[in-house]
């Protein structure tokens, strides 16, 4: 059987005490039978403070928890818009990437057309440097100027060498300009490309760590939404512990009325008897006196076939069948009451007269009662789970043996059986006050 609130408030409903009607008191006077079942309400009141209580604290906890939750999706949008701002800008450095590498094809072309005009300027100095090996370089000039045969013809032979000197002179600058135009374009691709390069590396490394960041920040709230999730399954369990205290609380409230009513009733009987006794004696003289007497029947329904008969005493057995599991630790965890076996349709009986505190379905106990009774001065309550139907409510008053549903396997329960439960005094969370039914219910 699951250990969850839900069941533990179950068994606090059945651990509460209530009176038991019409049953006679034998260890404790009237008066302590009524201070008993007040204590037992008031410790019942206390318990429900405490849920309560236990209830705001949910709820706050709950609303922390929504109000972390909207904290960490504000931060995952954050990281979602800077992801996104870095993957744009990752594409405009792509694109960047992209027109730099035409521009350096572009370059290239360039710097093809660069090196075959070097290429071709080498040629010409070299057939330059030749030429000055095989004439003598400057001197194959002298003999030119020295060779003019007039003035005009020194004249023109002298702007004519100028002009060679020049052509080479502009020859080995254009040279060494397109050297240098080459190398700065070489240094200014590598540069602008490994510029571009290592942005697009930082910015792949930023996405990275805001990716790492986002799945953080995601298992987070994963987790929150988890714990929000418990704390609001934590909280229906207390709203129906605090719903079994409630109804414990009514069914006491009943016992004490019915107590009191008893108590009353059985004053004034004694009145009554006191009367009667006094008329008699004041009659004896008299030969027509008259005298009535009456006599009780009690009369009971028929019960089926499979029910067991009532035992005499305040207990009765609840139900027919074999003890298919004790009291105490098992296999599954520990059991709190007692199981009996059965097959086909098999009545299920209040164990002693009491009050129903409560008759409902449960996620765990299945159709399940909860009876408070008044036994010799001590208040006890029996629990009925997985039966198949339920045929009192809560707040009605049972008397022994007297048949209350039948036996089933709802909710979590495995084959046909009756899982019965007997606590002594007021329940608590932990059912500490559950004690083996064996030795004090017929079983």
């Amino acid at each position: 059987m699951k250990k969850s609130i839900i069941t533990l408030s179950l068994a606090a409903v059945l651990g509460f005490g209530s009176i038991t009607v019409g049953m006679p008191i034998e260890k404790a006077s009237a008066a302590n039978k009524l201070n008993d079942l007040n204590s037992q309400k008031e410790k019942i009141n206390q318990q429900r403070s405490g849920v309560e209580s236990k209830l705001n604290d949910t709820d706050k906890k709950i609303s922390e928890n929504q109000g972390e939750q909207q904290s960490v999706q504000s931060e995952i949008e954050r990281l979602d818009k800077a992801i996104s701002d870095a993957l744009a800008k990752i594409e405009e450095k792509n694109q960047e990437i992209a027109d730099t590498k035409k521009e350096i094809e572009k370059l290239e072309a360039e710097i093809e057309i660069l090196v075959e005009r070097i290429k071709k300027r080498n040629e010409l100095l070299k057939d330059r440097a030749r030429n000055y090996q095989e004439t003598g370089g400057m001197v194959s000039y002298i003999d030119v100027l020295m060779g003019a045969q007039s003035f005009g013809d020194f004249v023109e032979r002298v702007g004519a060498v100028a002009t060679i000197v020049e052509a080479d002179q502009d020859i080995l600058k254009a040279h060494q300009a397109d050297k240098d135009e080459l190398e700065k374009k070489q240094n200014q691709v590598k540069e602008e490309l490994a510029s571009l390069e290592k942005m697009r590396a930082e910015l792949e490394g930023m996405k990275k760590s805001l990716n790492a960041q986002k799945a953080e920040k995601d298992k987070l709230l994963a987790s929150l939404k988890h714990e929000e999730e418990e704390m609001h399954a934590h909280k229906l369990e207390l709203a129906e512990e605090n719903e079994i205290l409630a109804a414990q609380e009514a069914a006491l409230q009943k016992a004490i009325k019915l107590e009191q009513e008893r108590q009353a009733e059985a004053a004034r009987q004694a009145e009554l008897a006191r009367q009667k006794a006094a008329a008699e004696a004041a009659k004896k003289s008299s030969s027509s006196a008259g005298s009535s007497s009456s006599s009780d029947s009690g009369s009971s329904s028929s019960p089926q076939v499979s029910a067991p008969s009532v035992s005499s005493g305040a207990w009765t057995r609840p139900a027919a069948g074999r003890l298919s599991s004790g009291f105490g630790s098992r296999s599954l965890g520990e059991h709190f009451g007692v199981d009996i076996a059965a097959g086909g349709t098999v009545p299920i009986v209040a164990a002693a007269d009491g009050v129903v505190i409560r008759s409902y379905y449960s996620s765990s106990y299945g159709n399940a009662i909860f009876i408070a009774h008044s036994v010799g001065g001590q208040t006890y309550t029996t629990v009925y789970a997985h039966m198949r139907s339920r045929s009192v409510g809560s707040g009605q008053t049972v008397s022994k043996g007297q048949q209350i549903g039948i036996m089933g396997n709802t909710g979590q329960s495995y084959g046909q059986h009756l899982h019965f439960e007997l606590h002594r005094g007021s329940w608590n969370a932990g059912k500490t006050n559950a004690i083996n039914p064996i030795g004090i219910v017929p079983l």
